[in-house]
């Protein structure tokens, strides 16, 4: 397990999500941050599932947070929504090929006790693919109601939970239709999450192994 030493210390940023606007919802603006506070950071985005319309809304969901200036690979994969536990063999495969080479110094991934078997997936491979990385798992609110008590916080300044949720409204168009994708879904956790760290607005994440520099 890396020590962890803030996020200036960040030079390659591995963010994971089993569909198009996954990473945006559980870390969109601790991405942000990490951009702000670090900009020569080198970011990885791969987004696991998605047809042409999900994976274009990926790739422009990616470019506004990343920014201009920071250096990014957007990976974007096909695999079928729903069905990752039928296609562990493959998924693993392609982790192992394509992603561990990353050697990230931070990955933002799917939690462990998230509902969505996609999002389990993804979380088990990443685990199971980087056993000495720094790890934290972000969390996405839904029906089932799965949403737990994490014990890592990062606080936001609020403009970047503006910037958050004006990407997760422009971008997202074919997500409109759900009644939960809105606005006060998510300023509403983001608010809850500061209310437990002891500001106005946070991003919060599972940290099952924690060094400190």
């Amino acid at each position: 397990m890396i020590a962890f030493g803030g996020f200036k210390q960040v030079k390659r940023l591995l963010c994971l999500g089993a569909h198009s606007d996954d990473i945006e919802i559980g870390a969109g603006a601790t991405v942000l941050r990490i951009v702000r506070e670090n900009p020569d950071v080198e970011v990885s985005w791969c987004v696991l599932s998605g047809n042409e319309t999900r994976q274009e809304e990926a790739r422009r969901g990616a470019d506004q947070l990343i920014g201009p200036r920071a250096g990014r690979s957007i990976i974007l994969k096909d695999f079928s929504d729903s069905r990752f536990p039928e296609h562990r063999a493959k998924l693993k495969e392609f982790f192992e090929e394509r992603l561990k080479s990353i050697d990230p110094d931070l990955i933002l991934t799917h939690a462990r006790f998230d509902a969505h078997q996609d999002h389990r997936m993804v979380n088990e491979l990443t685990w199971n693919t980087f056993r000495a990385h720094q790890i934290w798992e972000y969390e996405i609110p839904k029906w089932d109601g799965d949403l737990t008590q994490p014990n890592l916080f990062v606080p936001l300044d609020p403009d970047d939970v503006a910037a958050k949720i004006a990407v997760l409204r422009d971008v997202f168009s074919s997500q409109r239709n759900k009644h939960w994708f809105d606005e006060e879904t998510f300023r509403g956790l983001m608010r809850i999450r500061g209310l437990e760290s002891n500001t106005r607005y946070a991003e919060a994440f599972f940290a099952r192994k924690f060094v400190v520099a």
